[in-house]
Order: structure tokens, then C-alpha cells, then sequence
């Protein structure tokens, strides 16, 4: 196979996601990098998200068979060549041009699933035309008439999968966002302007190209129908609360939705028990990348206690990915798949289409190299007895406690720790 001399200037330039991070903070004006890497108040949730993964070291086993190595995965019975997909990010047109379509090319081109978010800036009919995506998050509050026709628009779509996001009862105080200028509705200014002049491919590339062939963005799929532009007061988003929103209205949506259901922000195995209780097919363990409650611990620490509540339910992993090795991590404690955000957004941003084709090829090679060594042919075969927390101590006992506790339906080898 040929190599593009596209390619092998983004094999030069990407060794890692990383990379890509640096690149897309040169690229973006401040406001757009500070509102996508930052968290909340402090950012202790943000930083132990990767924290969590530094406290594990491997323990490969050799002399093992594994020239017949693949990221092959099955996700509700499907096959996917990748074990990890596109998380959800609202209103990622800002930052990378038409990003949720380049994001739904992606991942029809490589294998992987994607979660178009609801407040993403392309309708998302077009989005899965484009794509074939197929699972949609929404962000819903608790009044029956919105989330019912919210719902119905999703399956005339061809949506298949409906993700309801349900931590974030009220908008997280996202102080850096402010002191970047960035808040919605966006208010045009001098220093909007000098922060879009001072980084003229953003602005050429992604802003006014945006405005000049698709007018100014609007949040197309938070509800039923159309919602307020970017640069208005009118229905936006950042407004809406979401207080409301209870276990009688998941009863609701399982009511209604035919297609896969799943939770995502779940980081308490008794809230996974509940969800199991109301028919939930799925959970993405997620503490919303840090962005919402300050403080939270990270998903990885919650997830062996998730999983072994879940039952016969897909637990899915959500944050701080950026390397095979955390990937591998995750799928230890529990993970049955992985979905990773903020770097497939910064590789839309540095490079489009090719930067977010780049960074999953990129990811898919640490795994596969990450296998290779540590004596196993697939990521569902990571266990704990493949980690050992460093100082030594048990790894199935991990930092969740002293005493585990059984929980009914749990799948072995996982175990909850109070």
C-alpha cells in the first residue's frame, strides 16, 4: 500500500494524541482550546482522570502465542475493527470545520462507532446520512412533550442507539471559560475579533467558512426542532436545566425508544443497579471529562464497582484516554468498550478528515503493539491480574477500599469496592 505524502507528513509531525493537543492550541483562538481542554473550578476532576491510569503498572506475562493479534471488538452483537469510538462533544463546528461530519466519516471509514452529541451545531439527519451514525446523546429535561418528540425525531432518523446524558442536572461552573471569554450566547467584540485575526487558519479555515456556506451555527438537535444560533439568547442551552430529570422519565424514554438505551455520567454501582432495574441496556461510566462536578472521583476509579453491579448490561468507559496503555487499563477493571472525546476533537481541529483518521490508526497501534507485550491477542483479555497497583499492593483489591463487596449479578473476575 502507497503512502500519501499527506500521510507521511502526519506520521512525521503525530507520534501520539498528544500531539495532536499541541497542535490544536496553536490553531484555535484562546477562547475555543480554553472550552474544550478545561474542566471546572479547580480541575481536580479533570487531572484525576489521568491521574487514575499513572497509579497502574503492567505486569506482562512472555513466551506466549500472539502473532494473531487483533482490536477486533463486538458491541451489542456488532462488529467493530476498533475497541474504542467518538464520544459525544457539543458544538465541535466551532473548533474544527463541519466537525461532526468528519467525525461520522471517520468512524463509517474505520470500523468505530460515534455518539453524535445533542448539542452538536449539524442536524443530525444530515449527520447520519453522511455517516451512518448511529447513536445519538441527548440532554433532556424532565417535561414528557420535549422528550417524547425529541425521541421520535431520533428514530425517524435511523438513529439506532440513544444515549441520555444524566449528569448534568445543572451547568457546571466552568470558571476558565469566562476568564477566556467564552459564553454562550457568543457576543461578537474586539477581543473575539483580535483572537480570530491573530489565528488566521482557524479563521479562514473553520469560522468564516463556516458562516459564508452554512450561516451562523445553531444548536440543530437539543430538541425536537430547531434551536437558538450560537450568537443568540434564544433557546440556548447553556440556559437550560435539567434538575427535573428522574428515574420515572428513563422509565419514559425505555417506554418509548425501541432501539439500544444507555446512561451516560453513571459512576455509582447503585445507580448502575437501578438502570439495570429499568431495562437500561447500557452505562458509560463518565464523570463528563471533569467539566461538571468539581472534585468527582475519575471513571476508572468507579468502574470496577459499575461493573460488577451491571449485571448483563455493556458497561462502557469514558475519560482520560489518550494512550493504548490506558485503554488496556480500562478494559481490566471492566470496560467492554471505550469512547474518547477531546482528542479526536483536536485532531478535527489541527487536520480534519485525516487528523481524526491519523490519531485512531495512531491509538490502534499502541493497543496492538501494548498486546503484544503484555501476552494477550485481544483487549478483552486484560484482567487485573495483568496490573499491579504501584507500591505494590493487590490489584483486584485496587483504591476502592478495604473490603470488597458482592454485588448480585456481578461478572467475574470484577468485584465493588465501597
Amino acid at each position: 500500500m502507497t503512502t500519501s505524502k499527506q500521510e507521511q507528513r502526519l506520521q512525521r509531525r503525530y507520534l501520539s494524541l498528544d500531539d495532536f493537543e499541541a497542535a490544536a492550541r496553536r490553531r484555535l483562538p484562546r477562547i475555543l482550546y480554553g472550552y474544550i481542554s478545561g474542566g471546572v473550578e479547580t480541575d481536580a476532576s479533570l487531572r484525576d482522570n489521568r491521574d487514575a491510569f499513572a497509579e497502574w503498572g503492567f505486569l506482562p506475562r512472555v513466551l506466549k502465542d500472539v502473532a494473531q493479534r487483533s482490536t477486533a471488538t463486538s458491541l451489542f452483537g456488532q462488529a467493530h475493527a476498533l475497541p474504542f469510538g467518538i464520544a459525544p462533544m457539543g458544538a465541535s463546528a466551532m473548533s474544527g470545520y463541519r466537525a461532526d461530519l468528519v467525525y461520522a466519516r471517520a468512524a463509517k471509514e474505520l470500523g468505530m462507532p460515534m455518539i453524535l452529541s445533542g448539542a452538536s451545531l449539524i442536524r443530525l439527519e444530515e449527520v447520519q446520512a453522511v455517516g451512518a451514525a448511529s447513536w445519538y446523546q441527548a440532554y433532556l429535561p424532565g417535561d414528557p412533550a420535549k422528550i417524547g418528540a425529541l425521541v421520535d425525531r431520533v428514530a425517524r432518523a435511523g438513529y439506532d442507539t440513544f444515549v441520555l446524558t444524566v449528569d448534568v442536572q445543572v451547568p457546571g461552573n466552568r470558571e476558565n471559560n469566562f476568564r477566556n471569554g467564552y459564553r454562550l450566547p457568543l457576543r461578537p467584540g474586539p477581543r473575539l475579533a483580535w483572537q480570530g485575526l491573530t489565528h488566521p487558519r482557524w479563521l479562514f479555515g473553520t469560522g468564516l467558512r463556516t458562516l459564508l456556506r452554512h450561516g451562523v451555527p445553531h444548536f440543530e438537535n437539543m430538541e425536537a426542532t430547531r434551536s437558538g444560533p450560537v450568537l443568540s439568547a434564544r433557546g440556548n442551552p447553556a440556559d437550560w436545566t435539567r434538575a427535573d430529570l428522574t428515574w420515572a422519565h428513563v422509565a419514559e424514554i425505555r417506554a418509548r425508544w425501541q432501539g439500544r438505551f444507555l446512561l451516560k455520567g453513571i459512576l455509582a454501582a447503585e445507580d448502575a443497579h437501578i438502570a439495570r432495574e429499568h431495562g437500561v441496556d447500557g452505562v458509560i461510566v463518565s464523570n463528563h471529562g471533569g467539566r461538571q462536578l468539581d472534585g468527582t472521583i475519575s471513571p476508572l476509579r468507579a468502574l470496577p464497582g459499575v461493573a460488577a453491579a451491571a449485571g448483563d448490561m455493556t458497561v462502557i468507559y469514558d475519560g482520560g484516554i489518550r494512550r493504548g496503555s490506558d485503554l488496556l487499563k480500562a478494559y481490566a477493571f471492566g470496560a467492554q468498550f471505550v469512547f474518547l472525546a477531546r482528542p479526536f476533537l483536536y485532531a478535527a481541529a489541527a487536520e480534519g478528515l485525516a487528523g481524526v483518521r491519523h490519531a485512531a490508526r495512531l491509538l490502534q497501534a499502541e493497543i496492538m503493539r501494548n498486546m503484544a507485550m503484555l501476552g494477550i491477542v485481544r483487549p478483552a483479555e486484560m484482567t487485573p491480574a495483568l496490573l499491579m497497583r504501584l507500591g505494590g499492593r493487590d490489584p483486584d483489591r485496587a483504591s476502592f477500599g478495604a473490603d470488597p463487596v458482592l454485588v448480585e449479578g456481578a461478572r467475574a473476575p470484577v468485584r465493588a469496592y465501597p
